[in-house]
């Protein structure tokens, strides 16, 4: 049976590995939408591959250029938010893979239409994940988690009889600055925090792992995915990233997840699931490897942990809030505007400084997402004085 999928941020590092999967077996897969923000000559290259029925950019000033390349191919082309929530509504199974807060509605439009929809964004579930939740069940949709973490915890979970899972412990890289003094870290460029070490991503993603707000925010997911008190999600740095997470069993049993560090293979997982399909990953050679090393995280110096346990703990709006602070603080470091270690002191103010109720509508949450968010850049400016 012929399966119908749409890819949210198809033009990034989760959506191209997600379309290289579905070219591989073109005969299973059918492509309703892709979307893009603004890249344009990437979307429509990939929209034209597979034949995709439609494609959208995000932002409206990009659609002339769109149509004009799928001018002749028969491809609908379209632009702006409202396309992008429409384009992910039509689907089986949908691959949601936008950056950052920008992707809570359309994660929110794909679960209307009931299917599988794969979370490879954490922030519907850190900014909304009651809403997102219960929307999931309202519509009788599937939530599957794509992150490499969460997605192992799923496969090791035992969903039937969680009372006897004792902990569940998010693997971290620790990023390229695991081994790094803070004094260092003061001076730590942009191009150094997003060349990371095992991974390639998106160089939000990247800065987020350099900090470790990345795995702060994985704890929230995890919080939110899967049904174990948060006192009992622990972090553990595992700088091989060949483990991608474990489950502990009350009997002393500790289920794992292997696996390549290439965001094929949970998405693959995600992709086929209840089945399995084949990738291209070649089999983990485990002598080469020959150790595994673990470490506890210092959150003296990678205080992002903290602030993301606070959050949880805080509950309501917090959460919501972080991310939000965190956007603002990672986009001012790539651009230059402030230092490394000032993306989690932005962070812990606009926490500080920003304390609502706790939202209870999509439209709640935006709100406080865009009040963080102004009051995060006025954190940037007061840096810049």
């Amino acid at each position: 049976m012929v399966k119908r999928v749409s890819v949210l941020g198809a033009t990034g590092s989760v959506g191209r590995s997600t379309l290289d999967l579905i070219e591989r077996s073109p005969e299973e897969f059918e492509v309703v939408a892709l979307t893009a923000n603004c890249n344009v000559v990437e979307l429509a290259a990939a929209a034209i591959r597979t034949n995709a029925k439609r494609a959208v950019v995000a932002d409206e000033s990009c659609f002339a250029d769109l149509r004009a390349r799928l001018s002749g191919t028969g491809i609908a082309a379209a632009a702006g938010r409202q396309a992008v929530c429409e384009a992910a509504a039509d689907s089986d199974w949908t691959m949601a893979a936008i950056v950052g807060c920008a992707g809570l509605e359309p994660v929110i439009a794909a679960l209307a239409g009931g299917g599988t929809v794969v979370l490879a964004n954490k922030e519907p579930l850190v900014s909304a994940g009651d809403l997102v939740l219960a929307e999931a069940k309202r519509r009788g949709a599937t939530v599957l988690p794509a992150d490499s973490e969460h997605n192992a915890i799923f496969q090791c979970f035992d969903f039937e009889r969680p009372e006897r899972v004792r902990r569940i412990i998010l693997t971290a890289s620790g990023g390229p600055f695991r081994e790094w003094t803070s004094e260092a870290m003061r001076v730590v460029t942009p191009a150094q925090a997003v060349a990371h070490p095992n991974w390639s991503m998106g160089a939000k993603i990247s800065v987020d792992s350099a900090t470790m707000m990345n795995k702060g925010l994985e704890l929230i997911e995890a919080a939110r995915l899967f049904p174990v008190d948060p006192a009992r999600i622990e972090i553990v740095v595992h700088r091989q990233s060949i483990i991608h997470s474990i489950v502990d069993y009350v009997d002393g049993s500790m289920l794992a997840q292997m696996g390549p560090s290439d965001m094929r293979v949970p998405i693959a997982h995600t992709l086929a699931w209840p089945d399995r399909i084949a990738t291209p990953m070649q089999p983990l050679d485990l002598v080469r490897i020959g150790r595994l090393d673990f470490e506890a995280p210092d959150e003296e110096r990678f205080p992002a942990l903290r602030l993301a346990r606070e959050a949880l703990a805080a509950g309501g709006a917090m959460p919501a809030i972080l991310n939000a602070a965190n956007e603002v603080a990672v986009a001012a470091f790539l651009d230059g505007r402030i230092g490394f270690l000032e993306i989690a002191a932005i962070v812990a103010d606009t926490m500080m400084r920003y304390q609502p109720q706790a939202p209870e509508t999509l439209e709640a949450v935006l709100a406080v997402d865009a009040e963080a968010r102004a009051v995060a850049r006025q954190r940037v400016e007061d840096c810049l004085v």
